[in-house]
């Protein structure tokens, strides 16, 4: 599962411009969670371009075993209230499809509703974690027009599937430039958080 990531921009890049990444396994931690045995991976990807560094990923990925049978489900977060800016989003197959087909995605999950209720056994399909990123991301870049994003950090909390729109939302952080955003699911759980710095030009 993708929980969540971090991004370090350093200099634009441009259209036309070759890219080059070299991705590094970072560290590999097990725990055991309350549902079982949990292995994180922190994957990291340098990205350079023909005037040099451009930016920096840090990918975090959960590797969880089943849960056993009978294991109760973790009451969800609710997210937080009162955000300055928001932006409903209405998942559908369509989206989620184009969506896994941009990032080469071909996990079932996110667009064979019948796999994915059948045989995962989740009530609808599942909406993208780097999806939700993306939305906030872009929500970030709204809220403050003209600016230049600096760094983003988001992570996964819970799960939005497709059978109720849900909401992307922001509000200003303490510092100059800080943003808070997250996810608010259709039932009013938070889904993911995230903190983004801008700098006006």
């Amino acid at each position: 599962m993708w929980a969540g990531g971090r991004f370090a921009f350093t200099s634009p890049i441009r259209i036309g411009d070759v890219l080059r990444r070299v991705s590094t396994v970072e560290d590999v931690t097990s725990k055991d969670g309350r549902t079982g045995p949990l292995v994180f991976v922190v994957v990291r990807h340098d990205i350079s371009g023909p005037r040099g560094h451009v930016l920096t990923e840090w990918h975090d990925i959960v590797y969880r075993g089943l849960p056993a049978p009978g294991t109760p489900a973790a009451p969800p977060a609710r997210a937080p209230a009162s955000p300055e800016w928001t932006r409903a989003v209405v998942p559908d197959d369509v989206l989620l499809f184009r969506y896994s087909a941009l990032t080469f995605n071909g996990h079932r999950i996110h667009y064979d509703r019948r796999y994915v209720t059948e045989i995962e056994g989740y009530p609808g399909l599942i909406v993208h974690g780097p999806l939700l990123a993306t939305l906030l991301a872009r929500l970030a870049q709204a809220s403050m027009p003209g600016s230049e994003m600096t760094a983003f950090a988001f992570r996964a909390v819970g799960t939005v599937f497709d059978l109720a729109p849900f909401q992307v939302c922001c509000r200003r952080g303490e510092g100059d430039g800080e943003l808070r955003l997250w996810v608010e699911g259709g039932d009013g759980s938070l889904a993911m958080q995230a903190n983004a710095t801008m700098r006006t030009s």
